[in-house]
């Protein structure tokens, strides 16, 4: 790949991400949201969250593993119930990360 090819695709991939996130600043940004449609994009972090976490839990190597060998699930629970109690964004990972180090060291 030559030079000016690898320029023009890292512009456009800085581009492609970038846009997404300028242009509704852009938009809304002296306007007033009506109360659902905040209430509905309050979920959209929690939506995203889940998305990107659920797949690693619940399969490996492509199929569904609820068996008692998948301790990043187990794991997950009491890390689920910490981060619902505590809203402690240390708090969960260090929970999160000790229970997996513990499920490692012991299975």
């Amino acid at each position: 790949m030559d030079e000016k090819l690898a320029f023009l695709t890292i512009c456009g991939m800085g581009a492609v991400t970038y846009l997404p996130r300028l242009l509704p600043m852009l938009f809304l940004s002296g306007r007033t949201l009506s109360p659902w449609i905040t209430r509905w994009l309050n979920f959209v972090p929690t939506t995203v969250l889940a998305a990107l976490l659920a797949p690693g839990l619940l399969c490996h190597e492509g199929k569904l593993t609820l068996n008692p060998d998948n301790f990043f699930l187990f794991a997950a629970i009491p890390t689920f119930f910490v981060a619902w109690r505590f809203k402690s964004f240390f708090g969960t990972v260090a929970t999160g990360m000790g229970l997996v180090a513990l499920g490692r060291y012991f299975f």
